[in-house]
C-alpha cells in the first residue's frame, strides 16, 4: 500500500480499538440491536452528509451487489450478534472467537477473489492469532462461556468475513465513499425491527451512553469504514484482514490510558505477537511463492 492507505489502515485499527470502550459503556443501557440501529443510523447520517459535500452521488450498477452483500452481512448481522455475544461471554472469549475473522478473510479471498495464499501472509495469521489468543487468555476471567455466546461470536466472525470479501469486487465500480455510505444504510434498514428498543433505550439511558454510541456511529462507524474501504481498495482481503490484528494491542494499551487498567506480562506478550504478525504478513520475499 501507498502511505495514505498505510494512515487510512492506522486510523481503522485505532478507532475499532476505541469501539471497545464505547460498546462496554452503552451496552449496560441498550439491547444489541438497539445499540447496532442506533451506531449505524448515526453513521449513516454523517456518511451521508459528506456524500453530499462532495457530490459523489449513487454507486454504478455493477457495486450493488457487493455493496448489498456488506451492509447485510457486515453492518447489519455483525454488528447485532457481536452486541449480543458480548453479553453473553467475557471480553477475552469473544475477541478470540471473533478474530477467527481475519482467517476466514484470508481464506475466502484466496478462493473467491483468487488472491492465491501467499508463505507469508498465512505465517504472520499463524502468529497474530496465537497473540490475539494470548491477549483473550489475560483478560478471561473464571466466568463461563455459554454455548449459545460462543456461537453469536464465530458468526459474527463469519458475517465479518463475508461482508469483507463482499465489499472487496464493489471497490472496482465505486468509491470508498460511496461503498462505506450505502452499506451502512442497508445495515441500517436491515436493523429498524429493532427500533422500539432503541427507543426505550434513548428514554432511560444517560446521557454518557447514548454518547458512546453516537460516537460509535461518527467515528468507529463512519469514518473508520470508509478508511478501511479506500485501505483495502488498495491491497487485497487477507492483507487487510491481518491488519486488524493489531486492533488488541491497540486495546491493551487504550484500556491502559484510559480505563487505568494496567496490563499484565500475558496481555503486553500478546500484543506483541499481534504486532509481529502483522509485520510479517505485511512484507514479502522477491518472487514470493505463492500456495495453490
Amino acid at each position: 500500500m501507498d502511505r495514505r492507505a498505510m494512515v487510512a489502515a492506522l486510523t481503522t485499527v485505532v478507532l475499532w480499538a476505541s469501539a471497545f470502550v464505547a460498546i462496554r459503556a452503552a451496552g449496560e443501557y441498550f439491547a444489541p440491536g438497539a445499540l447496532a440501529l442506533g451506531r449505524l443510523a448515526a453513521g449513516t447520517l454523517t456518511l451521508l452528509v459528506f456524500l453530499l459535500i462532495r457530490r459523489e452521488g449513487l454507486p454504478k450498477r455493477e457495486a450493488w451487489p457487493g455493496i448489498a452483500g456488506a451492509g447485510v452481512l457486515w453492518f447489519g448481522a455483525y454488528m447485532v450478534v457481536l452486541n449480543w455475544g458480548e453479553q453473553l461471554v467475557d471480553a477475552g472469549t469473544a475477541a478470540m472467537l471473533v478474530n477467527v475473522g481475519p482467517i476466514l478473510i484470508a481464506l475466502l479471498g484466496g478462493w473467491l477473489l483468487r488472491e492465491g495464499f501467499p508463505g507469508r501472509l498465512l505465517a504472520g495469521l499463524a502468529v497474530s492469532f496465537a497473540g490475539a489468543v494470548v491477549v483473550g487468555l489475560s483478560m478471561s476471567g473464571r466466568g463461563h462461556a455459554p454455548v449459545l455466546g460462543v456461537v453469536l461470536c464465530l458468526l459474527a466472525a463469519i458475517t465479518y468475513a463475508g461482508g469483507v470479501v463482499s465489499q472487496k469486487p464493489a471497490l472496482k465500480h465505486a468509491s470508498a465513499l460511496q461503498v462505506t455510505t450505502f452499506g451502512c444504510l442497508i445495515g441500517t434498514v436491515a436493523c429498524l425491527p429493532f427500533t422500539g428498543q432503541l427507543l426505550d433505550g434513548l428514554a432511560t439511558a444517560p446521557a454518557g451512553a447514548t454518547l458512546s454510541m453516537l460516537y460509535l456511529g461518527v467515528f468507529p462507524t463512519a469514518l473508520a469504514f470508509t478508511t478501511w474501504a479506500y485501505a483495502l481498495a488498495r491491497t487485497t482481503a487477507g492483507k487487510m484482514g491481518s491488519t486488524t490484528y493489531a486492533v488488541p494491542a491497540v486495546v491493551v494499551l487504550m484500556a491502559w490510558a484510559v480505563l487505568g487498567e494496567v496490563p499484565g506480562w500475558l496481555s503486553l506478550a500478546g500484543g506483541v505477537l499481534c504486532l509481529a504478525g502483522v509485520a510479517v504478513s505485511r512484507t514479502r520475499r522477491k518472487r514470493e511463492p505463492v500456495l495453490t
